[in-house]
């Protein structure tokens, strides 16, 4: 299904070419803007569109229900960077709830991202553009996405993002009105931290039985006030797969270390 998700103007790096027996070939960054400005609704003008204003900055991307108590704007501000750590659960839900609500979003170097999964939190496929091997500077691609897409998941393979150059990426998100959400690898000065670890699964017996739901522990961290933590279930409910709040933490009252027990 992976192979499907080629978003109008986008780039499926693992769909099969046109022309020839091989793979597609790598997109070059001008063919990459090219296609960013035939995205509807948001390419088209993206070299006209000007900076956002302080209000139009607060406005902030669709996420999945149960999450929005957990953030400090109830959802992913646009213009901003979020670091991510943890499960790529909650990732998929992001993407699903960007596309489903018409925007358009992208995945760059993250092969492995479970796209099946995504679809079945409601993700729209049309809307969504997978960049797999983005090549030796994935970045730079992510960059170029932003121009055009309401929202860029990249993954940075363990690497680690100079200062000076999260701060012109960051600009150039903030200036877009795209979010940028960055995996595993560290990015510098990031607004928001959102970490999702394993808490358990429910369904299975001794060694067989069908899977109930999954469980989550969400941590978020913006740059002012304490962390806020919850508990998200991801559950089957009339053919898709929906998100719950189980429980939401009080904030703490004195310093906790931030490292999450998988249980």
């Amino acid at each position: 299904m992976g192979s499907d998700a080629i978003s109008q103007g986008g780039v499926n790096r693992g769909a099969p070419a046109r022309r020839g027996g091989g793979r597609e070939g790598a997109p070059s960054l001008a063919e990459l803007r090219s296609r960013m400005a035939a995205v509807p609704g948001r390419g088209e003008s993206a070299a006209q569109r000007a900076p956002l204003g302080d209000g139009a900055r607060r406005a902030a991307l669709p996420v999945p229900t149960a999450l929005a108590p957990l953030l400090p704007d109830g959802g992913l501000v646009k213009g901003s960077v979020v670091a991510y750590t943890g499960a790529s659960s909650l990732l998929a839900g992001l993407l699903a709830a960007v596309t489903e609500g018409g925007g358009h979003a992208a995945v760059v170097g993250m092969p492995r991202l479970g796209l099946l999964a995504a679809v079945e939190m409601g993700a729209q496929l049309r809307r969504l553009a997978v960049i797999a091997d983005p090549g030796p500077d994935p970045v730079e691609v992510a960059a170029v996405l932003l121009d055009g897409l309401d929202l860029v998941v990249l993954g940075l393979g363990g690497a680690a993002v100079a200062p000076a150059r999260s701060r012109v990426i960051a600009a150039r998100a903030r200036n877009k009105g795209a979010t940028l959400v960055v995996a595993d690898g560290r990015w510098p000065g990031a607004s928001l931290q959102l970490d999702a670890r394993i808490a358990g699964y429910a369904g299975l017996g001794r060694g067989r039985g069908r899977l109930r739901s999954l469980g989550l522990t969400v941590e978020v961290r913006g740059k002012a006030g304490p962390p806020r933590r919850g508990r998200l279930d991801l559950c089957p409910n009339a053919g898709r797969v929906e998100w719950v709040l189980r429980e939401k933490a009080a904030p703490p009252v004195e310093a906790v270390d931030t490292q999450e027990a998988v249980s």
